[in-house]
């Protein structure tokens, strides 16, 4: 298969030039799920071809109404490894690296955060995602962009792109905040995040997985519905970012 063929739209819209750093691009995603999967996606779909995704956790049947790397065939596959599968068949040129550990404090060091242009944080726990965003902001010539709370969501058009700080209407964001200012610990930096002011309730139940544990039980009060159309969006976004900054920086 031709590869000049297959980024020809990409090429046609964003030119020559922003085509090369696309492709010479270091790029690492902290979670791949509902919203690291479609960054990832978008990106390499782009041209990206050097990307390190990162996520421990394996494919549960929960996560098919709205992850990339969640299939009836891949359940129980860790997510890192399908979505890899996929995004090579996408671009088998592509250098996909995985990483099947969580980020976190004790962590922060293996992961060589200076080595890359773009970080993308897509975490879900909160504790992790103050450490990425705190190591993140330390980094000189590092852009970083990062993704508020996607679920309890229903409206894409509500999506949007806010500095930090000036994020509204996200619970996510405002227990980060809250966080930073109690710790004394904040970001070194301005950074842009992808957020959704909308907030809607659950309607319905759960029902505990087969064989669940005491432990799921205690924790099922913070799972909360979300949908593809939002998660998707707050992903797409989030790959917008990075493609819309390496499209300027050629045109400057």
């Amino acid at each position: 298969m031709n590869s000049d063929e297959r980024l020809s739209r990409s090429r046609l819209l964003l030119g020559d030039d922003a085509m090369q750093r696309l492709a010479t691009a270091r790029v690492i995603i902290f979670g791949i799920g509902g919203v690291g999967s479609w960054a990832a996606e978008a990106l390499v779909r782009t041209g990206l071809t050097h990307i390190t995704i990162v996520d421990n956790d394996r494919v549960a049947t929960s996560n098919i109404n709205r992850q990339l790397p969640a299939t009836v065939d891949t359940v129980g596959e860790f997510k890192v490894e399908a979505l890899r599968r996929h995004l090579l068949s996408v671009n088998p040129d592509a250098l996909v690296t995985t990483i099947d550990r969580p980020y976190t404090p004790e962590t922060a060091a293996d992961f060589a955060l200076e080595s890359y242009d773009y970080i993308i944080d897509a975490i879900d726990s909160l504790s992790c995602k103050a450490s990425l965003i705190l190591h993140a902001t330390g980094l000189k010539g590092v852009k970083f962009y990062s993704s508020m709370g996607a679920a309890l969501k229903l409206d894409p058009t509500r999506v949007k792109v806010a500095e930090f700080w000036q994020v509204q209407g996200c619970p996510l964001a405002r227990a980060l905040r809250q966080r930073f200012k109690r710790t004394g610990l904040r970001p070194a930096r301005k950074f842009k995040c992808v957020y959704s002011d909308e907030l809607v309730p659950n309607r319905g139940t759960i029902t505990p997985p087969s064989g669940a544990t005491s432990q799921w039980d205690a924790t099922k009060a913070a799972i909360n519905g979300s949908l593809l159309q939002v998660t998707g969006t707050v992903g797409f976004t989030l790959a917008s970012l990075v493609i819309k900054d390496i499209t300027e920086a050629t045109t400057h």
